[in-house]
């Protein structure tokens, strides 16, 4: 008999910046960043340790209420799962990074992930070139693994749950 294969999900953020960490380090890890991108570059180790610690900054919902508010999505799409493997990672500031999420859900025996972005709206980088790169390295580096990746939404859909919302704060038609 063989083994039922073992379901993941990541939902990934966009990630936000503590509104504590130390202003003059943004600067410099924005300023490194800038100069790689205008030379192409690879990240200078520089840069590469002050992202790192930006990922990994301790966080309070006081100073980054992105994460406490993407937590909260997580635990209510958790609960419909059926019981897949959750993960949640972050494209930036955050972590765990979207490679760690998946390599996390990996190393525990999952070998059929989902990723979904909470970015709903086509036209950004993240969702459309960023984290497809990212899961297309995933998956050469783990061909028995699949890995999908949920987007990009209905707009149709989209526009539903919007409208939807928008009726909660509309006052009654007289």
């Amino acid at each position: 008999m063989t083994e039922p294969l073992r379901r993941g999900i990541v939902l990934v953020g966009h990630g936000g910046i503590p509104r504590d960490f130390p202003r003059d380090r943004l600067a410099r890890l924005k300023a490194l960043e800038g100069q790689r991108r205008g030379s192409g570059a690879p990240p200078t180790h520089e840069e590469m340790e002050l992202e790192l610690s930006l990922r990994h900054w301790p966080r309070t919902p006081e100073t980054d209420p992105y994460r406490s508010g993407l937590e909260a999505l997580a635990a209510q799409l958790q609960s419909l799962l059926n019981g897949a493997l959750f993960a949640l990672a972050y494209n930036e500031f955050c972590a765990p990074t979207v490679s760690e999420a998946v390599e996390g859900l990996i190393a525990a025996g999952v070998k059929d992930i989902t990723v979904i972005p909470s970015m709903f709206t086509p036209g950004g980088s993240h969702s459309e070139l960023e984290i497809p790169a990212i899961l297309e390295d995933l998956r050469a580096n783990h061909p028995s693994v699949t890995i999908r990746y949920a987007w990009p939404f209905d707009l149709t859909q989209v526009a539903g749950m919007l409208a939807e919302q928008l009726k909660r704060f509309q006052s009654p038609a007289t």
